[in-house]
């Protein structure tokens, strides 16, 4: 583990100096994004050191080519990822002709910091040239008040530097994606102009052969200053840009605004977009950068209002609990129901950028809280709005109901590992399950009559179809799977999925009676069966549950016999040698306790985390939060907080060595369900909302706001007490460490 920057704030991420070893970790670290558009944080100045460029823009995308030589029936026809948009946050410096180059540069001092609470980069550095000492001085931010608009600020300040200056900035399709074959483009340029002081470039993403839409997006750009001698525009097929040249004297300074229009097809006529973004471009303009500031600072401050948690006493728990707020609601703030929360986001092009099960799995409870009930139902209506992909992908697989995809733009199934696209099936159970979260917790059914029973319905089917009748043991089972633990696949009835699938048929039945809507008796009969004898292994003597067959005949050994040069041994090891080991990925039996926690016992809940935890190498970042949650709940508190740190810093503190990858966006949802729903011990699964608060010894007291039913709740606590404020709605029922009270105002009891 080696944490990115040394410097802990409760709101910045600050860096103080360049690691250029480091830089691609530093780089995600310092992304930024509006829900519309983000970029991680690259430098402005040309960089030779290790870099991974990347300008993103939400819902644009390509498919691209997945067929291998192994290629079986059902695989996905192409792969879709997410791709580096054209550069229009350079600055290219030239001191007395001379390219400025960041990684060879005499550096006196450097700082940087991102504010979480205004959503603003900002950078200062001192700089050492032959021609004496400048200063430079730059900002961004991509404004939440107008998502399609970005803004930026370059200053040169010279101390005792003496010499010509140049300085080129513009917009580049002259980019491709790290992980592209031989160095492919994936935009084709339509038209460039530049004119007066606007500059626009007009892309479209390549053909492709698989019906998919291509996407047109045209960047405008106008950048003023003071401070420099001539400004004179350069075009060329791939690019254009304003070249700023002054001579710089002691005392002196160059100092310039820029801003960028992004306008795609996906929400304007193709023929449009250039008159679109130059009308933006030019309201921006009459506004002023102050004034744009402002009312993007604004979302910001009222985004804390309702999300912020409070940590008194420990600042790298805080700096991690806002770290992860801040770069979710950077991602996907709910405003387009077309989008979902891609891995990475705007951080980096790992996972090509699509939607995964995470959002339902680990994200969908943290929006419905701090959201709302919106939000979050635009959430579910992104899966339903697929269902029927969802079935195409069932059939391909020559099954019935719907299988929803592992990774997808479109509903369409487009990720290219078989052990994943075909037996990952857990996937499928989230779905359900955050249609359940909605309803349980907002109270409102309506979601679920109209829409939520038909997935459900679907995916019912599905796990019927799956299953496979064993006679002799009378039961039904679920073979040749991958569980969450993808340390190892192919394996049959992993306990997890096999009780996710008996839940998801249940609860079908249970909407369709709900709906008022009806199924074959023969099949729901059978649906009836195969829930009833979903076979779940459980050795009763020991109180645990199998993870999956086979399980036990393995070599169980604590990760504290592995030495640590060989952590994480997902970099170490070959693929066979942790196949068939007893080594965990990720929580596996555990996420029952976290996705139903009134279903289990405290004996099987200690049992298991107690069996299971040592044998986890939590080499996903979806992992420590999940346990975090159910060693709250298992009595477990030092390995609770131990789990939540680095669940909190897993990136801030780079614990899995992948950083550089861009930042593990989904799992930052976790950071919170540990503090809400496992240190709060926050509870809806009952008839009223519940909390068992138990405060970490190294905390003073945490505090947290939440919508529920209509109403705005203050929550805060430590060792000793709880409080309950209703800050806006009705009076409510609260059931606190397993006793009821009436919250009318405000209630603070004892603990």
């Amino acid at each position: 583990m080696k944490r990115i920057f040394e410097t802990v704030h409760p709101w910045k991420v600050v860096q103080t100096k360049i690691d250029h070893a480091d830089n691609c970790p530093a780089e995600s670290v310092t992304s930024l994004g509006n829900g519309y558009m983000g970029a991680r944080g690259n430098y402005e100045e040309y960089y030779t050191g290790t870099t991974l460029k990347g300008t993103y823009i939400a819902g644009v995308w390509v498919p691209d080519k997945t067929r291998v030589g192994w290629w079986k029936n059902g695989y996905p026809r192409y792969f879709g990822k997410v791709i580096n948009a054209p550069d229009f946050l350079s600055f290219d410096l030239y001191l007395n002709g001379q390219r400025f180059d960041l990684a060879k540069a005499n550096l006196l001092s450097f700082y940087r910091e991102v504010d979480m609470k205004t959503g603003l980069m900002s950078r200062k550095m001192d700089v050492q040239t032959p021609m004496g000492v400048l200063t430079i001085r730059s900002s961004r931010f991509f404004s939440c008040a107008q998502k399609e608009l970005a803004c930026m600020h370059y200053c040169i300040e010279s101390h005792d530097f003496e010499g010509q200056v140049r300085l080129e900035t513009g917009v580049s399709a002259d980019v491709f994606n790290t992980d592209a074959n031989y160095g492919e483009r994936f935009w084709n340029v339509e038209r460039v102009l530049a004119q007066d002081e606007m500059l626009q470039l007009t892309a479209k993403t390549h053909e492709n052969h698989f019906g998919i839409e291509r996407f047109t997006v045209c960047f405008t750009s106008w950048t003023k200053g003071k401070g420099y001698e001539e400004m004179h525009l350069q075009t060329q097929d791939n690019w254009t840009k304003q070249i700023f040249e002054t001579k710089l004297v002691p005392g002196g300074s160059l100092d310039l605004e820029k801003y960028v229009s992004v306008t795609t097809s996906r929400d304007h006529a193709a023929d449009r977009l250039e008159a679109v973004g130059e009308t933006l471009l030019k309201a921006a303009l009459n506004e002023g950068l102050d004034s744009l500031e402002k009312k993007h600072c604004q979302v910001w401050e009222d985004r804390w209002q309702m999300c912020d948690v409070v940590i008194e006493g420990d600042e790298a728990a805080q700096q991690g609990i806002r770290f992860n707020l801040f770069q979710l609601l950077s991602t996907y703030d709910g405003s387009d129901a077309r989008l979902n929360i891609g891995p990475k986001g705007f951080t980096g092009e790992k996972y090509g950028g699509a939607a995964y099960y995470d959002t339902e799995g680990y994200c969908f409870p943290l929006y419905l809280a701090v959201a709302g009930p919106d939000v979050a139902r635009s959430l579910l209506m992104f899966r339903y709005n697929t269902l029927d992909k969802a079935k195409e992908n069932a059939a391909k697989l020559g099954l019935k109901g719907a299988f929803y995809p592992m990774v997808t733009f479109n509903g369409e199934e487009c990720h290219n590992e078989w052990e994943i696209t075909f037996e990952e099936l857990h996937r499928n159970a989230a779905m359900v399950y955050a249609i359940y979260c909605y309803t349980k917790y907002t109270g409102d059914d309506s979601y679920l009559r109209t829409y939520g029973y038909q997935v459900a319905l679907e995916i019912a089917r599905f796990w019927v179809s799956r299953s496979t009748y064993n006679a002799q043991k009378d039961c039904y089972m679920l073979l040749g799977v991958t569980a969450p633990n993808e340390y190892e696949n192919n394996i049959n009835n992993n306990w997890l999925t096999n009780y996710m699938a008996k839940w998801c048929i249940e609860f079908a039945l249970e909407s369709l009676a709900l709906a008022g809507k009806e199924i074959s008796e023969q099949e729901a009969q059978t649906m009836r069966e195969v829930a009833a004898k979903m076979y779940l292994h459980e050795d009763q003597e020991k109180s645990l549950f199998v993870q999956q067959d086979g399980f036990f005949d393995k070599e169980l050994r604590p990760v504290s016999d592995i030495p640590e040069e060989e952590l994480p041994i997902c970099k170490h090891w070959s693929w066979d040698k942790i196949l068939r080991s007893c080594y965990i990925k990720q929580a596996d039996v555990v996420l029952a306790f976290y996705y139903f926690p009134n279903r289990f016992t405290m004996e099987q809940k200690r049992a298991n985390f107690d069996f299971y935890e040592p044998m986890t190498v939590h080499e996903s970042s979806l992992s420590p939060s999940m346990y975090s949650v159910v060693a709250s709940g298992s009595g477990r508190p030092e390995e609770a907080y131990r789990l939540y740190q680095r669940a909190a810093r897993l990136d801030l503190d780079n614990f899995n060595a992948d950083t550089e990858d861009g930042l593990h966006i989904t799992s930052m949802a976790g950071s919170w369900l540990a503090i809400v729903q496992g240190f709060a011990g926050l509870n809806y699964h009952g008839e009223h909302l519940a909390f068992s608060p138990k405060c970490p010894a190294q905390w003073k007291k945490v505090s947290f706001r939440i919508l529920y039913r209509g109403r705005l709740l203050a929550v805060s606590f430590d060792r000793n007490v709880f409080c309950l404020e209703v800050v806006r709605g009705e009076a409510l029922t609260v059931t606190v460490n397993g006793k009821d009270y009436v919250c009318e105002d405000k209630i603070e009891l004892t603990l």
